[in-house]
């Protein structure tokens, strides 16, 4: 029995199913974590959402940035970007039951036996566990009430760009979108920069990668993540980035959970962007 968490599959239905396969992946027994962006880009986003829907409570995911931004072109909230591939999707006969389910994912996963935390992107240096527990339900409860709608309509936009407690309504929920969806870089005192993107080294002056803030409060935590192709390997014991680049011809990662270990696959390039 076993627990792997999966890097960024963005529609890439094949090459999970090869790693899988890989790591002999056994759904009566084992588990699966996805840290987000199940969709979009890759060629087969229906298959890979009909899958992981299909495996149950075998499987554990939370929403990255494309997976929301699925949600808002299906609410027609969005124009089709050009570089969208969710056509399948939209068109699919179990759509609506697709969006469903996706829309009632959760921004956060804990699991204190395995002593790990999962999210897509990043969080500000000002959360701890709890009050990331906190925030994230604040968004998952206004995306899978009725409310969603407008939410989905408000949540795009950079600002605010730095934690308070006394932020109110969609300003807040943007913040804390923008935290779990897009953070890559921010500055000591936590005020997000979300157009950088690049590897570390190449950002602007005085901004830092979210988990390298001094006195961070999640710093106690393991945190698997992934949205970020880039970062390359980090040199740590308590920060697990997986998005090893799968769409851009790089890999798909798995990261066994109960000790650590990292299987990955190659992948071919699927589209030129």
């Amino acid at each position: 029995m076993a627990t792997y968490a999966i890097g960024d599959i963005q529609g890439c239905h094949d090459e999970l199913q090869r790693l899988l396969d890989h790591i002999h992946f056994d759904p009566c027994n084992d588990s699966l974590w996805i840290v987000g962006d199940l969709v979009n880009r890759g060629p087969d986003s229906l298959g890979v959402l009909r899958f992981i829907k299909g495996l149950g409570d075998r499987a554990s995911t939370v929403l990255g940035n494309h997976d929301l931004h699925t949600l808002a072109v299906a609410n027609g909230h969005l124009k089709y970007h050009r570089n969208d591939n969710i056509d399948d999707i939209l068109h699919a006969e179990d759509r609506d039951e697709l969006t469903h389910w996706l829309r009632h994912q959760p921004l956060l996963h804990h699991d204190a036996k395995l002593d790990f935390t999962m999210i897509h992107a990043g969080l500000p240096p000002q959360w701890d566990l709890s009050t990331a527990q906190s925030c994230a339900k604040e968004v998952e409860t206004i995306l899978q009430s009725d409310a969603h709608v407008e939410f989905l309509d408000r949540m795009y936009g950079n600002k605010p760009n730095q934690w308070h407690e006394n932020l109110k309504s969609w300003d807040r929920l943007r913040f804390i979108t923008n935290c779990f969806s897009r953070l890559r870089y921010c500055d000591a005192d936590g005020k997000l920069a979300l157009e950088e993107k690049g590897t570390p080294g190449t950002q602007a002056a005085k901004l830092m990668p979210w988990f390298t803030v001094p006195n961070r409060k999640s710093a106690p935590l393991r945190i698997v993540f992934g949205h970020w192709s880039t970062l390359g390997p980090v040199d740590s014991d308590k920060i697990y980035p997986i998005d090893t680049g799968c769409l851009w011809g790089d890999s798909l990662t798995a990261l066994r959970l109960e000790d650590c270990k990292l299987f990955s696959i190659d992948c071919p390039q699927i589209k030129k962007f």
